[in-house]
């Protein structure tokens, strides 16, 4: 394994019983990468990452995290390393209140009470949680547990972030910010792996895409690649992004030359006022 890779997964097979889930899955997520992984409901997505921090094992294969073969570790030792943030922030939420639960992880992993308290005051007005502290996560909207769920995981600083559906049941503002948190990680040189359906929020973020169906990666590289290939998103059954879009339309009624990448609104307006001067 190269140094610089955080997550290598080698010919992994996983299955529920007797039904196979996961068949032949071959990936490498370098240090610092953000990177999405799409696909319809069903594709394998959330069984795949699940074996980052060793929640499951692989049935056949390997997979390796920062030099850990996580069938041999002990899932205690790798939540450390990888900050998983479920789908449903139910799953993960335990204390009595908001600023209870951020700190109950940074205790777990023997942090000082004074960075503990620090790194609790920051989670939460970063995350404009801190009116909400003394209340239940129970009665918070299902926005504001997703957002508590993020910030008891990125409050202990993992090397590795893995967030499933971290656009769920955001607004456009919180949206917003959870992509200024990302492009910070960044600058942190943390490492991102995303599962989401959020096309539109997926493009602007990520690094690179890595598209999955029945179980298998079917295509994987840098997110303009994978993104303006309607191909590619039909057989992941996902819709394309509205400029990817709008632009194909365009190739196909010969108003746009078919040779030209269109990837963000300006490209657009350019190709569309280059070919109209022409």
């Amino acid at each position: 394994m190269d140094y610089e890779d955080a997550i290598v997964v080698k010919n992994l097979y996983f299955s529920y019983n007797e039904k196979l889930v996961l068949k032949n899955i071959n990936l490498q997520i370098k240090k610092g990468e953000i990177v999405t992984i799409m696909g319809e409901n069903g594709a394998g997505k959330t069984t795949l990452i699940k074996h980052f921090n060793g929640l499951l094992k692989p049935k056949k294969g390997k997979v390796i995290v920062l030099g850990m073969d996580t069938s041999q570790t002990p899932v205690s030792q790798l939540a450390r390393h990888v900050g998983m943030v479920f789908q449903n922030p139910d799953y993960q939420l335990f204390a009595e209140t908001v600023e209870e639960e951020i700190a109950m992880a940074l205790r777990n992993f023997g942090f000082p009470e004074e960075k503990v308290k620090a790194r609790v005051e920051w989670a939460l007005k970063v995350f404009e949680l801190d009116r909400y502290r003394k209340r239940s996560p129970y009665l918070l909207s299902i926005g504001e547990r997703k957002r508590l769920s993020i910030a008891s995981v990125i409050s202990y600083d993992p090397p590795i972030v893995v967030l499933d559906e971290p656009t769920a049941g955001q607004d456009f503002l919180q949206k917003e910010k959870i992509a200024e948190l990302l492009f910070l990680l960044k600058q942190m040189k943390k490492t991102i792996v995303m599962v989401t359906h959020d096309v539109e929020f997926a493009i602007k973020r990520s690094d690179r895409i890595v598209l999955m169906a029945d179980g298998e990666i079917i295509a994987q590289g840098p997110t303009f690649e994978i993104m303006s290939s309607i191909e590619l998103l039909e057989r992941a059954r996902l819709k394309p992004p509205q400029i990817i879009e709008t632009a194909y339309i365009l190739k196909r009624k010969n108003i746009l030359p078919s040779e030209i990448s269109i990837f963000t609104p300006k490209d657009l307006v350019e190709a569309i006022a280059k070919n109209v001067d022409a």
